[in-house]
């Protein structure tokens, strides 16, 4: 079982519905009273026939759509102005918009540039969106009184389409090769722009291109943007990250090429800035973002108002800088944008489920491959498809209980992490948390985690929680043991086992990391120093049997260790947990069993100056 089962803060749907309505409905209101105020046709301004307005449906959730309008500058001379006009049919309109004035009359929409988003360089562009309802589609585009696609010198000429994302292939210390579905467009594409980190390197009239000169270990993001027969540009594709090889031996910054992978929650009170004021940053690897969630057979946020909703003010960003109340994405999607500028080694990956959230993995798994879209479409969604490097998934358990029993089959697990491949391809991480269940018969017996391991970087192994106070009178034992020790109370249940039994089901070593608890669990009534002792309930703490490592080593330090872990009794009080020694032989363990390295759950539980994290990433040096 996960740390999340009995340590998430609760929130109720119904509490966090009212609270995300609350926000948006205030928001709302405040965004359509120009609209109601000035409904009417703006007059045309200057016409520029060398300029394109296109659109694209940034995101649908049903009962309402997200629009986009990008105006860009394809002539010589600079714009002063813009106004896009559009038909809606009857039954779709705009609710609310952002970045420009947007009016109606019936069912014609008129959009016009800000006071400080009206002048356009040649090549430039700006966009402005908008919330709508109904299923329709804009019609009879019209950019400064002229055709959207490019003004009277091409009428009737249409905007190529967007390039399928790049896939990187064949990457060394000095290039990579880049390949692309083919954009379309209605008279025909003459070549395609490749962008290196925004600035094009470029153009080709095929689908690949290889770029070198590259630089050993660097991060780089790459996009393609066609043009058509009469030079229109379309949209630019989805990014695709690469990173070179060389440049410090691999994954870690300290060049062991291990993996220190850590949990961040979306419910604080951690901050996506802690990670940088606490020296975190620089030693991690890998962020898994907890937790989107799995419902009705569909990956789905989380906590909309937390994940990208959110402000922050200039003293709570990672940057220093505030954010605007018009910004297209906020919340910790942007906090962790900004931390990838900064520190571009570390890779972020949505985690879905979690204990509380696997429930639906069940209905999921009967369509893999429509999950797979969904999640896909969710993940690469265009306003953070730059934050995220790949997906999680926490299905606790696979054909097995967790906080529900699930009974999908020992494929199950399979079948979805073949699917799940087959959509994000090569270059996108695919990870899953997992049981640690070594016992016989016991959860990694249930599902076909050997099976899986071909379509996974990884398996972020649970080795952690296995035992604690929901056995309220013991015997107390450490929750996180790497070995077994005589009078353990479950066989199978330590971290040497589970690694063994997975071994042994086929999954390569290097594609299995050691879990770390950030956290402790306790019970009181105790009177024995030692392990095995009887109790008469959990201990206080956070959630009772459950308190921080931070905590933990200032008002009860370990009196003594066992089985690669530490404990300690205190008054009547036992705790079991790992400290940064024991976090160190750990990691030599993890070197000597030649695994992908660590992880842990979560940063929250860490001191102010990050010393666990620092022990893990030392101990993997």
């Amino acid at each position: 079982m996960s740390t999340e089962a009995r340590w998430r803060r609760t929130r109720s749907p119904q509490s966090i519905i009212s609270n995300w309505r609350s926000k948006a409905i205030s928001g709302a209101a405040a965004l359509l009273l120009p609209l109601a105020a000035t409904v009417g046709l703006a007059s045309p301004a200057e016409a520029a026939a060398s300029a394109t307005a296109t659109y694209a449906k940034a995101s649908d959730w049903g009962s309402g759509f997200e629009g986009k309008w990008t105006v860009k500058n394809t002539g010589t001379t600079t714009l002063t102005s813009w106004t896009v006009e559009w038909d809606f049919p009857a039954g779709t309109k705009v609710t609310s918009a952002w970045d420009a004035t947007v009016t109606n009359s019936a069912s014609h929409w008129t959009a016009k540039n800000l006071g400080w988003n009206g002048t356009l360089a040649p090549g430039a562009s700006v966009s402005f969106g908008f919330n709508g309802v109904g299923s329709g589609a804009p019609t009879g585009c019209k950019l400064n009184g002229a055709s959207c696609d490019g003004g009277s010198t091409n009428p009737g000429d249409n905007a190529p389409s967007a390039p399928g994302k790049p896939t990187a292939s064949d990457i060394t210390n000095t290039s990579v090769k880049l390949s692309w579905s083919a954009a379309t467009d209605d008279k025909g594409i003459k070549n395609y722009d490749v962008l290196r980190d925004n600035a094009k390197v470029a153009t080709v009239t095929g689908t690949t291109y290889t770029n070198t000169g590259l630089t050993a270990g660097t991060d780089y993001s790459y996009t393609v943007v066609a043009r058509d027969t009469a030079d229109q540009t379309g949209p630019a594709s989805a990014p695709a990250a690469v990173r070179t090889t060389g440049g410090g031996g691999g994954e870690n910054p300290g060049g062991s090429g291990k993996i220190n992978l850590g949990y961040f929650t979306n419910w604080g009170p951690y901050t996506v800035k802690n990670l940088v004021t606490s020296g975190s940053a620089p030693k991690i690897t890998h962020i898994n973002y907890a937790f989107g969630n799995v419902q009705n057979g569909k990956c789905t946020v989380g906590d909309a108002y937390e994940d990208y909703e959110k402000s922050y003010s200039a003293d709570q960003s990672v940057d220093g800088k505030a954010d605007a109340w018009d910004q297209p994405l906020r919340g910790h999607f942007n906090q962790l944008r900004k931390l990838k500028a900064q520190y571009p080694h570390i890779k972020v990956l949505w985690s879905f489920g979690g204990w509380t959230w696997s429930g639906g993995f069940g209905q999921a798994v009967q369509n893999p491959t429509a999950f797979a879209q969904s999640c896909y479409d969710l993940v690469e969604d265009p306003r953070w498809a730059d934050v995220f490097d790949g997906i999680d998934l926490d299905w606790e358990y696979p054909n097995a209980c967790g906080l529900t029993c699930d009974t999908s089959g020992p494929a199950s697990i399979k079948n979805m992490m073949q699917a799940m491949r087959a959509k994000f391809g090569p270059n996108n991480l695919l990870t899953a948390a997992i049981t640690a269940d070594g016992s016989n018969g016991g959860k990694l017996d249930a599902a076909d985690y050997g099976g899986a391991a071909q379509y996974i970087n990884w398996y972020d192994v649970m080795t952690y929680d296995y035992f604690g106070a929901w056995a309220a009178q013991g015997p107390t034992a450490p929750h996180s043991p790497l070995t077994s020790y005589s009078g353990i109370p479950a066989q199978g249940f330590n971290s040497a086992d589970a690694i063994a039994k997975l071994k042994a089901k086929g999954v390569p070593a290097s594609k299995l990391l050691l879990g770390i608890g950030f956290y402790g669990r306790g019970w009181t009534g105790v009177t024995q120093s030692a392990p095995g002792g009887s109790a008469t309930g959990p201990a206080a703490g956070v959630e009772p049997g459950n308190q921080y490592y931070k905590v933990l080593k200032n008002t009860c330090p370990a009196t003594g260790t066992i089985a690669g872990t530490a404990y300690a009794h205190c008054g009547t009080d036992w705790w079991s947990y790992d400290t940064p020694a024991t976090v160190g032989s750990k990691m030599t363990w993890v070197k000597n069993q030649g695994l992908g390295g660590a992880f842990f759950w979560e940063f929250n539980g860490d001191t102010v100056n990050g010393e666990l994290v620092s022990a893990i990433s030392n101990g993997l040096k």
